[in-house]
C-alpha cells in the first residue's frame, strides 16, 4: 500500500470516528457512536507516580494461580489481538509503541509503523486525542528517553483489518496502553553519555505497562517488538525485560495469555525473541 493511499484511509477513518460509524453499499450500518464516546469519555493519562502505585499494587498480590499461555508469532499486532479474542479472551490490552509527541503518530501523513496501522483500524486516535498533556510534556521536554507517561484507552473498537477494509462485524474491543519506548538511536546520537540508562528504565516501563493491565483486569496481553524500529531497541533487551518480569514474583502466573506479535519478514528479530524467550513460549 502506498503512503498516499495510506494517508486516505487515514482520512477515511477520522471521517468514521466523526460521524460515529460507517454504512456499506448494501446498506448495512455499523453505529460505533455509543462505544467511540465510551472509550474517549473513560480514556485515561497515568502519570509516573500513579504507575509507581501500581507497581506496589501488584507487588503486593503474591504469586498469581493463572496458568500463562506465552506464545510468539510473526504476524500484526492486529491479527494477535483477533487470535486472542477467538481463543476466548474476554478483556484484551494491546500495547501501542507509541509516539511520545504526535497521537496516531504520523498516520495522518500515511507512515507506516505500528501505532499508525493501530490507528487507522480503530477509535485511537479519537482516544489520543483527548490527552494534549501527554505530547506537550514530550514535546517540550524533549529527551529522547521519554517518560513513563502513559495512556489507557478502554474498550476502543476497532473496525477495520490490516488492509484497511472496514468490518461488517468489528466489535471486537480492545484496551490500548499507550507509551513509548526509550528512542536508543536519538539518545545514542544526542545523548550518548545516557545510552546506559536504557536497560533499566525499559525494565521499568515495561514493568508498569504490566501493572496497568493486571490493575485494569486484562486477561490478556499482546506486546511485540516494542522501539525496535525506528527507535532502534535491541530487540534482546526488550524480550527479555518482559521475559524476565512474566517469570518474576511480581507478574508470574498473573496473566492468562501473553502475545508477542513480531511482524518480521526477514526472520532476524523473530528469531532473537524466539531465543530470548527460550522457557517462556
Amino acid at each position: 500500500m502506498s503512503r498516499e493511499s495510506r494517508a486516505e484511509l487515514a482520512r477515511e477513518t477520522v471521517a468514521i470516528l466523526e460521524a460515529g460509524g460507517y454504512q456499506f453499499d448494501d446498506g448495512t450500518l455499523v453505529d460505533l457512536a455509543g462505544r467511540i464516546r465510551e472509550c474517549v469519555f473513560e480514556t485515561v493519562l497515568y502519570e509516573p507516580e500513579a504507575l509507581e502505585g501500581l507497581l506496589q499494587e501488584a507487588e503486593s498480590l503474591g504469586r498469581g494461580t493463572d496458568e500463562t499461555a506465552v506464545t510468539l508469532h510473526n504476524e500484526t499486532t492486529l491479527q494477535g489481538a483477533r487470535a486472542l479474542a477467538e481463543e476466548g479472551h474476554g478483556k484484551i490490552a494491546v500495547l501501542n509503541f507509541a509516539s511520545a509527541k504526535n497521537p496516531g503518530g504520523g498516520f495522518l501523513n500515511g507512515s507506516q509503523a505500528q501505532e499508525e496501522s493501530l490507528a487507522r483500524a480503530s477509535a485511537l486516535y479519537a482516544s489520543l486525542r483527548t490527552q494534549p498533556d501527554y505530547y506537550e510534556y514530550h514535546r517540550s521536554n524533549n529527551d529522547p528517553l521519554y517518560s513513563h507517561r502513559a495512556i489507557f484507552s478502554p474498550g476502543c473498537p476497532v473496525f477495520r483489518d490490516d488492509e484497511g477494509t472496514p468490518l461488517r462485524d468489528p466489535l471486537q474491543l480492545v484496551d490500548f496502553i499507550t507509551c513509548p519506548a526509550p528512542n536508543a538511536g536519538a539518545v545514542r546520537q544526542n545523548r550518548p553519555e545516557a545510552i546506559d540508562l536504557i536497560p533499566e528504565i525499559f525494565r521499568r516501563r515495561a514493568a508498569y505497562v504490566l501493572a496497568l493491565a493486571l490493575h485494569k483486569r486484562c486477561d490478556a496481553l499482546v506486546l511485540g517488538a516494542w522501539g525496535c524500529g525506528v527507535f532502534k531497541n535491541d530487540p534482546a533487551l526488550v524480550a527479555e525485560a518482559f521475559r524476565d518480569l512474566l517469570q518474576g514474583e511480581v507478574f508470574s502466573r498473573k496473566f492468562k495469555a501473553i502475545r508477542f506479535s513480531v511482524l518480521d519478514p526477514s526472520g532476524n528479530i523473530l528469531e532473537t525473541f524466539r531465543q530470548s524467550l527460550t522457557g517462556s513460549v
